[in-house]
């Protein structure tokens, strides 16, 4: 083997160059300390000429529950579209860890360290569970598609680790005996533990939740809120949600919508005495009470849907399509 070496020789660091008396450029300026939470601020949607959310801000701090609720019709899904990326706010603006977001799309989620799951489970049916969990952590992977495509070591290593993370997430939630079953096998309560140990499997810093007691019963609420309320030490949540006393007993902060306005913001015991709140749930008449007493939002036929539905078999579930409903 021949070395070819230049004329100078070899030189393990290179020559300083020559010092200027030229005056230095100016430090740049400082970057916003990273907050770790989720922000909007001024948010506002237009459908035409309806007002579908008008100047709605909220911050999720960092290791907290934050709850969205409010009547049918209030916002909320159209607050959780823009969030997501489904929607873009005709105005205002979002921000995640003191950086702004700007064109958000949901594919860019996951590569934000922000994981969420829609109202329905949007599972794949010809998956196993363990299969479609893996999914949500195909973000990690290390190999390329050729690589897994030709089953190449590193494709098959990188398999490997994914299918144990995906059972390890899996093993998190009590639902490690689903691995095998195929979601057409599974009750709905199992499907909705599925989908949420694949928006897990990624470890995401952010979790947003859309209507996850749906369709529960009251002791798998308290399992669901359990559940929740242990994810805080390793991100923030914000959840969209009807169950009132599920929101009240799991998170810090709540923010109130009621036609597409914020009505009330502060902790479960401020925002349950706010007249503002109770006149919203109870009607304008009553003086008194406690909106936590009365289910509210008996049904959510006033709530606008994901265009993509996300138990059609034919619809990629990690990436949905614009939702085109309006929400009253």
């Amino acid at each position: 083997m021949t070395l070819l070496t230049p004329p100078e020789g070899l030189a393990l660091n290179p020559p300083h160059e020559p010092t200027t008396t030229a005056d230095p450029a100016p430090p740049p300026e400082p970057a916003p300390p990273a907050s770790g939470g989720f922000g909007a601020k001024g948010v506002t949607v237009r459908f035409g000429g309806l007002v579908a959310l008008d100047d709605v801000s909220v911050d999720v701090a960092p290791g907290q529950v934050h709850g969205v609720i409010g009547p049918n019709g209030a916002g909320k899904t159209t607050f959780f579209n823009v969030c997501c990326g489904f929607l873009k706010p005709d105005s205002g603006t979002l921000s995640w860890e003191g950086e702004p977001l700007r064109r958000l799309r949901p594919h860019d989620l996951a590569g934000l360290g922000i994981a969420r799951t829609l109202q329905g489970v949007g599972l794949f049916p010809g998956m196993s569970a363990l299969e479609n969990v893996m999914t949500g952590a195909a973000v990690r992977s290390r190999s390329g598609f050729v690589s897994a495509a030709l089953g190449l070591p590193r494709g098959q290593r990188d398999e490997r680790e994914l299918r144990d993370r995906a059972m390890a997430a899996l093993v998190d939630l009590d639902a490690g005996h689903l691995a095998p079953r195929y979601p057409g096998m599974l009750p709905y309560p199992d499907q909705k533990k599925v989908a949420l140990a694949r928006a897990l499997v990624a470890e995401p810093r952010m979790l947003l939740l859309d209507e996850p007691a749906a369709g529960l019963s009251e002791s798998e609420m308290d399992e669901l809120g359990d559940l929740v309320q242990k994810l805080t030490g390793r991100m923030s949540v914000m959840l969209v949600e009807h169950h009132m006393d599920l929101v009240m007993r799991i998170c810090d902060r709540i923010t109130v919508l009621d036609f597409g306005q914020v009505i009330a913001h502060g902790t479960p015991a401020q925002v349950k005495d706010d007249p503002k709140v109770i006149a919203a749930y109870l009607g304008a008449e009553v003086e008194g009470g406690d909106p936590a007493a009365t289910q509210a939002e008996p049904t959510d036929a006033a709530e606008p849907t994901d265009s993509t539905d996300p138990t059609d078999s034919s619809a990629d579930p990690t990436d949905p399509a614009d939702p085109t409903t309006k929400e009253a």
